[in-house]
């Protein structure tokens, strides 16, 4: 699945619009590579976005084309550092 798209869906970001800026800026990197928001997205995945001075560390639990509210949050978990 796409990286943007992937985003959005997982509600990690709220549009899609959002999701390829922010790619598109840099502030997105998956595995510890800058992304675009045509990169290939799979399970096991590090996904980091930066918000500002906040920095979001997640591995990607699941991929689904849709996802409810309630779902969103089980298809990925969060990350320390």
């Amino acid at each position: 699945m796409r990286l943007d798209k992937y985003l959005k869906v997982s509600r990690v970001i709220k549009r899609r619009s959002v999701a390829n800026e922010a790619c598109d800026t840099g502030h997105v990197s998956v595995n510890g590579k800058v992304a675009k928001p045509s990169t290939d997205v799979k399970e096991g995945d590090v996904v980091t976005v930066r918000f500002g001075a906040n920095e979001t560390t997640f591995r990607i639990l699941s991929i689904s084309e849709h996802a409810a509210k309630a779902d969103a949050a089980s298809m990925y978990e969060m990350v320390t550092k």
